[in-house]
């Protein structure tokens, strides 16, 4: 597509307005792409004041900023105004210090994670090994969420390489802090085998509650609920005590919320708002409820008036 002279002008007003800008699909507390996930993930790391632009809600930036600037792909990072890259680009830069030093932020550390590999965990990576191509190391990338991957992949010699009982493991910038402590154990169960991995820096677990548990959290005005229903299901059986609504107006709001708040959250039978305090737990909040049954336990266990559907 041609880039229109008002188009130009509105992408140039947002790098104008903002040093750093990343140019996404989704936003940076929920990326809609692998890519622009991986890219949000570093940027949090070491720089996380940036602005955001998601492409998938503005058709016209989403194809005029691949005119702008020739590159093809999203994400897209842009600093002091200039095109940086794509999100093999920004790690390559990460792992360099190159990023660090674009973005005017404090080199980095490169003190590696301490873990902790249990002999039996160590084996089963051993054999792995073994059979690999000799040129691929065995990364660990643990993303802002704290979910852990390992892969096999070439080495650029840029990462922070960590040793526990003689295997090496190496990290990108972003995530050695974040999988500094990491047990890793092999664990065989009735799901089958396979490495688990123990992550101390990550938030606590969502929690069960029952009806009559939230209901007692309520009266003594220990618990904050959010009601993750759609505005439909609300009004044919609204929730009759103080709470939130989660819907896209208020995700922000309560995603800036203090993160040792205790929240439960709340839908019809307990599954939806199981994904909600998922999410949640993944921003970094740490008393995080499911409340087991939904409001159709609500209506059954605590308070008959309200209507079941």
């Amino acid at each position: 597509m041609s880039l229109s002279p008002e188009l130009r002008q509105r992408i140039e007003t947002t790098l104008s307005s903002n040093r750093v800008v990343l140019f996404m699909k989704g936003d940076p507390s929920s990326p809609r792409c692998g890519f622009s996930a991986k890219a949000v993930g570093i940027l949090d790391a070491i720089s996380p004041g940036y602005a955001s632009v998601d492409v998938l809600a503005d058709p016209e930036i989403r194809e005029g900023i691949k005119e702008y600037g020739q590159w093809p792909t999203i994400p897209q990072l842009y600093v002091g105004g200039e095109l940086v890259g794509g999100s093999d680009i920004i790690e390559q830069m990460l792992n360099s210090g190159e990023l660090h030093e674009v973005l005017g932020v404090a080199a980095p550390d490169r003190t590696p994670p301490t873990l902790t590999i249990s002999p039996a965990a160590a084996e089963a990576i051993r054999r792995a090994l073994d059979s690999a191509d000799p040129s691929l190391g065995l990364h660990l990338a643990v993303d802002p969420r704290f979910a852990s991957q390992f892969q096999l992949k070439p080495i650029t010699g840029q990462e922070i390489v960590a040793e526990a009982s003689g295997i090496r493991v190496h990290l990108d910038l972003a995530s050695a802090p974040r999988a500094n402590g990491i047990a890793i154990d092999w664990v065989e169960d009735v799901r089958g085998s396979g490495l688990a991995i123990t992550n101390p820096n990550a938030p606590p677990p969502v929690k069960s509650m029952t009806v009559q548990e939230l209901h007692d959290r309520i009266v003594a005005g220990a618990i904050d609920v959010i009601d993750v229903r759609p505005a439909q299901a609300r009004a044919i059986a609204p929730f009759p005590q103080p709470h939130e609504v989660l819907d896209e107006d208020s995700h922000d709001r309560l995603a800036a919320l203090p993160k040792d708040l205790p929240l439960a959250f709340l839908c019809h039978h307990g599954n939806s708002s199981r994904q909600a305090a998922e999410h949640f737990r993944g921003l970094g909040f740490h008393d995080i409820y499911n409340v087991e049954g939904g409001i159709d336990a609500w209506a059954t266990e605590v308070d008959p008036k309200v209507p079941r559907y």
